[in-house]
């Protein structure tokens, strides 16, 4: 079947589109356990990036898990198909000159290498939201860890299957130490330089 693949020569480029929205376009993967802060902290930074005029799109769960990836379970083989997809749908919106947030457990180290191959080095930033289990399973925000302690729930990350934190993010947050506000202007710091075309 790939033998047959042919890719099409199309005329309109990755630069022309980041030329035409005003700004370059990458990946901001936020990555920590469930229950950390990882799509709250995500969902201001778009807010911000939005209301500077930058083009973005959030992926997540609720729109990953319910459509492109409704087929997969939490199974490790599928944990790792799972984000091997969202790599792809994210390098195409980069592609279309898109900030992409996404904000995803993604526990495996090897998982996250391979987003970072798809979408290229360059246009990867891994961001790391690094809260305890306890905090996190304080918080319990959607419960998912009382029904892991009941074993309701399998290889529910923390409690019956590893997290693999990254070892040299781009930034780490802590939110036991610091505020949302905070964890997103550090964010919005380290990201503008990279929001900047050549020319400008």
């Amino acid at each position: 079947m790939n033998k047959n693949i042919v890719p099409h020569d199309y005329q309109i480029s990755k630069e022309d589109r980041q030329k035409l929205k005003k700004h370059n376009s990458f990946l901001l993967w936020f990555t920590g356990l469930s229950g950390s802060g990882k799509s709250t902290i995500a969902n201001v930074v778009e807010q911000e990036l939005f209301r500077l005029g930058i083009n973005t799109y959030s992926l997540d769960g609720d729109n990953i898990r319910k459509g492109i990836n409704s087929d997969l379970t939490f199974s490790p083989e599928d944990r790792t198909e799972n984000i091997r997809r969202i790599a792809e749908v994210a390098n195409l919106l980069v592609d279309a000159g898109i900030v992409t947030l996404a904000a995803f457990v993604s526990p495996y180290k090897k998982d996250r290498e391979n987003i970072k191959s798809v979408v290229k080095d360059v246009n990867f930033v891994e961001i790391y939201v690094n809260t305890s289990l306890e905090e996190c399973e304080r918080r319990d925000v959607k419960g998912l860890y009382k029904k892991a302690r009941a074993g309701e729930i399998k290889n529910m990350t923390g409690i019956s299957a590893p997290y693999e934190a990254p070892e040299n993010p781009d930034i780490e947050i802590n939110t036991e130490e610091v505020s949302v506000e905070t964890a997103v202007k550090q964010i919005l710091d380290y990201i503008r330089p990279k929001l900047q075309l050549k020319n400008e």
